[in-house]
């Protein structure tokens, strides 16, 4: 029996991998010989790190870098064994990180962002595996650029403050001092959105009242914004502020599309590439997937519908385990999942769900049960 686990975290309790080392203990009480392998999953956003770290080999970094506000703090990211960086963007420029009454996309910065693939660089990374999603920015990416060397000045020469603010007087974008060594680079982005980066679906107009901007404001960064396109254009041919997913995180996905020449994909199609994961799963008898909930938003390309999508290219049964069964769920079966489960016994409070140990032994009791039944059916 060949079985590849690829379970997505269960927020707030499992990880990954804990969630598929737990479901591959119940599955070895009832076939204790069966060629097991734990894949990690995640979709490009938080936890993305840790699940690739943890369950592809490597070790973690931290490194000081600005907050959105500017402020030093200590940000973690992660080198794979084969070299490549893992970063998420929230770790530098994520709204968690600026209290309610702080925010203000106006002076938000991705500075922190560059400092972090600077440092990876110096480390010896050339890949960089970087997550786009909960930023408190709309920056247009230019204070992640500074951190690598590009100039943004206006008419005086003067530097670029922090900020969409920064964008308000820009006439020059100069790439004379950047980091050498990121012609060596290739970044692939994960982005889930296709936003461009102006306009009524743009950032600034989408995205920027929940990063704290009035209509007066969103008005005033979709504007700059668009000059900075037009600037932009004129110092590389390609760039393209319609390109869907240029408007993600504050038009930090336009920045890394026009100036690292990065490709903006979605988050899980990235982390299936970098597990191997197809081919494992071609070689597989039954692939396990799961969440922390299953509803009908899995069905609308989450994590565990992507792995179910692969498995059926080759005619793989898929079962699914989740924490909680959700509204519309039913939908997940007709995009792959054959059958899914909730790993909870009986009723419980909130807390004792979310409880690691208890998370963990429910979902191998579960994921024994479930096998139990594989196993009669096989005979």
């Amino acid at each position: 029996m060949n079985i590849v686990i690829a379970i997505d975290s269960f927020k707030g309790s499992l990880s990954s991998v804990e969630a598929g080392r737990a479901a591959e203990k119940g599955i070895r009480k009832v076939y204790p010989g069966a060629d097991i392998e734990i894949c990690p999953l995640a979709d490009g956003g938080e936890g993305t790190t840790e699940a690739l770290v943890n369950g592809m080999g490597g070790c973690f970094q931290t490194v000081e870098a600005a907050d959105p506000l500017g402020n030093r703090r200590r940000c973690k990211y992660g080198i794979l064994d084969n070299g490549a960086a893992v970063i998420e963007t929230a770790e530098a420029a994520g709204l968690c990180l600026v209290p309610q009454g702080l925010r203000n996309p106006l002076h938000t910065t991705t500075f922190g962002i560059g400092e972090i693939i600077k440092d990876a660089v110096g480390q010896g990374c050339r890949k960089f595996l970087i997550g786009l999603g909960g930023s408190a920015t709309n920056d247009g990416g230019i204070g992640m650029l500074q951190a690598l060397g590009f100039g943004f000045y206006d008419a005086d020469g003067k530097a670029a403050s922090f900020g969409a603010k920064g964008l308000e007087k820009l006439t020059l974008i100069s790439s004379e001092n950047i980091l050498p060594e990121l012609e060596e680079c290739e970044f692939h982005i994960a982005c889930d959105v296709e936003n461009p980066l102006c306009g009524p679906n743009g950032s600034s107009a989408v995205f920027g009242p929940q990063k704290g901007a009035d209509e007066a404001m969103v008005r005033q960064m979709d504007g700059w914004l668009a000059s900075y396109a037009k600037l932009a254009k004129e110092t590389v041919a390609a760039a393209d502020p319609l390109y869907p997913g240029a408007g993600a995180a504050g038009g930090l996905g336009f920045a890394f599309h026009t100036f690292l020449n990065a490709a903006l994909e979605p988050g899980i199609e990235i982390v299936i590439r970098e597990t191997g994961l197809l081919e494992k799963i071609r070689k597989a008898d039954i692939v396990v997937t799961g969440e922390g909930c299953l509803d009908g938003q899995t069905a609308m390309g989450k994590a565990p519908v992507g792995v179910a999508e692969l498995a059926k290219r080759y005619g793989k049964p898929v079962i699914a385990f989740a924490g909680s069964i959700g509204e519309n769920a039913m939908i997940c079966n007709e995009k792959g999942i054959d059958a899914y489960f909730s790993i909870l016994h009986n009723v419980v409070s909130l807390e004792d769900a979310m409880d690691i140990q208890k998370a963990e032994k429910n979902m191998e009791m579960a994921a024994g049960q479930v096998f139990r039944l594989v196993q009669k059916f096989r005979q």
